[in-house]
């Protein structure tokens, strides 16, 4: 207790200065919510309310990344898919999140091989957020979360992804991008997947995020949200849009010109998004997440991170990613 006393005391009170400035501070987190400090941020000692995810630094690419696939009844492409990440030389394992309860995965012999581990982990209830749970299996800092029929992509384009957050390990880094808008004339947030110059979320069924938003995610997310999530069936990956702005105030970063990420060989019926009210339900997702944060963390950017030679006519070793430029 008198500790505490003396940090509020030392922190808030302790001369005039310090005074105008702590009333400066709550005005401008009035004005200004994006900005705000966290309670945590206010009510504890500075070096324990810095997460180790913002550390300065750049990490080893030698660690590798875990690829953290959701699926459920599509096992055709989700073995594909499996074989391609195999293809990854910084893939370091692959983790499949099975949600099926009525159906048991693939034998053994049916996986396909390759130099990387597998393990199935058997999910007992079929919810969106078993994405997001920080799995004992995840060994690196890096994962990247994927839906089990992303097979449009690259080994190239997934190994500069990789490179990307490397460089930006506090973002969510990935290649499908949207765009939150507000609407004036029904003064409601809508959700926007026209392809534009401007993005302010990154779809997590494909893309690059730190272990460590796994567990803010299903320890510090408001619980509404993920019960929100769980119910509707969907916008899972928004919610972590909106965790990982509300805590880093930085937009996601876009990999590479990629714009169609439509499953090849999946019917309509197989997919979530080609549901009519998809759009509508993902709109509402956006404003209730608003809501329940009291303010819109979402920000808003105009760039996307390509190749230094992207376009360029290079070959050997200046030509690191070759196959990237595809739309």
């Amino acid at each position: 207790m008198r500790t505490s006393a003396w940090f509020f005391w030392d922190r808030y009170f302790r001369s005039w200065d310090v005074i105008v400035t702590t009333a400066l501070q709550v005005l401008s987190s009035r004005i200004f919510p994006k900005t705000a400090r966290t309670y945590d941020e206010w009510n504890q000692p500075a070096e324990e309310t810095e997460p180790p995810v913002f550390l300065p630094g750049v990490l080893a690419k030698s660690v590798g990344f875990t690829a953290v696939i959701l699926t459920y009844d599509r096992q055709d492409s989700l073995l594909q898919l499996i074989s391609l990440l195999g293809r990854c030389p910084s893939l370091a394992k692959v983790v499949i999140v099975w949600n099926n309860q009525d159906k048991a995965p693939p034998f053994d012999d049916a996986w396909p091989v390759i130099p990387q581990p597998v393990r199935v982990l058997r999910m007992k209830k079929n919810v969106l957020s078993n994405r997001f749970v920080p799995y004992a299996e995840i060994d690196t800092e890096a994962v990247f979360s994927l839906d089990d029929d992303i097979l449009m992509l690259t080994p190239d384009e997934i190994e500069f992804g990789f490179q990307v957050w490397l460089e930006n390990w506090d973002r969510l880094v990935g290649f499908p991008s949207r765009l939150h808008v507000f609407n004036t004339s029904s003064n409601i947030w809508e959700y926007n997947s026209e392809w534009g110059s401007t993005l302010s979320m990154v779809l997590t069924g494909a893309a690059f995020f730190n272990k460590a938003y796994s567990r803010y995610y299903t320890q510090s997310l408001p619980r509404t949200i993920r019960d929100y999530v769980d119910t509707h069936v969907n916008c899972e990956d928004l919610a972590m849009n909106f965790l990982i702005a509300n805590m880093t105030k930085k937009g996601p970063i876009k990999v590479g010109p990629r714009k169609k990420f439509r499953c090849p060989n999946c019917s309509n019926q197989d997919m979530l998004s080609a549901d009519s009210g998809h759009l509508m339900e993902r709109s509402q997702c956006i404003g209730y997440f608003a809501e329940a944060f009291g303010f819109m963390p979402l920000v808003s950017v105009q760039y996307r991170a390509d190749t230094t030679l992207y376009k360029e006519d290079a070959s050997g070793e200046e030509a690191r990613y070759p196959n990237i430029g595809s739309l």
